[in-house]
């Protein structure tokens, strides 16, 4: 199964904010939605960089509260490993195993088109396992 079959189950909307916005509204913005890490894109459109509820507590702990002042950009990740929508979800869960990350945003010449989670990934394995399970059972 490609990407782009989880991109179609969840949407291809992606959260992103400014790489100015302070830290603390990036907090907001990850709790207001419920998600783990927002793209940081001046225009929605290319990836400048990516925040994580990891990056926040890291630098949290620390440079203490200060750190929710500072903008996103001091302390999103700028070197993002992206995909594309071809790319295989076996691909995308080794990538992400071997880089130790949870979110992966998708791009198509450069631009983003989607945001795939590990929990993304999870729910398809879990979901391809419960059919052949039922295959079997049949």
């Amino acid at each position: 199964m490609q990407v782009s079959v989880l991109l179609q189950g969840k949407g291809a909307g992606v959260v992103t904010v400014h790489a100015d916005r302070p830290v603390s509204e990036v907090c907001a913005v990850l709790a207001r939605h419920r998600i783990g890490a927002v793209v940081v894109s001046e225009g929605g459109v290319r990836v400048d960089g990516i925040v994580s509820e990891r990056d926040v507590i890291r630098a949290l702990a620390e440079g203490g509260p200060a750190i929710l002042d500072r903008p996103a950009s001091s302390l999103m990740t700028t070197e993002v490993v992206t995909c594309e929508p071809d790319t295989t979800v076996e691909q995308l869960m080794s990538t992400m195993t071997e880089r130790r990350i949870r979110h992966v945003p998708v791009v198509v010449g450069g631009e983003l088109v989607g945001l795939v989670s590990i929990g993304d990934v999870v729910k398809d394995r879990i979901s391809g396992l419960e059919h052949e399970t039922q295959a079997l059972h049949n």
